[in-house]
């Protein structure tokens, strides 16, 4: 499928089942089981502001191409009237642009590239713990 057909938001919506899935895919790897410590988890990834600081981290580091960077600001300003609670407007829009790379990826059939993202946060993630 084409990312080109479909809009920002779109792309977002399944850029986050995409993320979503990563993350817990890698949580019972790791071996955990009780549903409050899997969602203690996961929020270290899948909430706005984690996804955002991943984004701004990987994107200061020249990480995504051009393509991927074109479809993040299609997530990014995208119009929508919802907003995560607690959450600057700003943090929100940059984590939409982020899972918008995502479902373009997803889109494309792009497992590598979406790993090679998963990976590179997890290591990120890893090495800050």
């Amino acid at each position: 499928m084409n990312p080109d057909q479909y809009s920002g938001r779109t792309l977002a919506f399944l850029g986050d089942a995409v993320w979503s899935l990563c993350v817990r895919r890698q949580l019972l790897a790791d071996g955990i089981r009780q549903g409050e410590a899997l969602q203690r988890e996961s929020v270290k990834y899948v909430s706005a502001k984690a996804q955002a600081a991943f984004y701004l981290q990987l994107h200061d580091e020249h990480f995504f191409s051009d393509e991927e960077e074109g479809w993040y600001r299609r997530g990014r300003n995208g119009s929508t009237s919802t907003t995560a609670r607690n959450t600057p407007v700003l943090v929100y829009r940059q984590a939409t642009g982020f899972e918008a790379i995502l479902g373009a990826l997803e889109l494309l059939g792009a497992q590598d590239r979406i790993e090679t993202i998963w990976k590179t946060v997890r290591e990120r993630q890893e090495a800050a713990a």
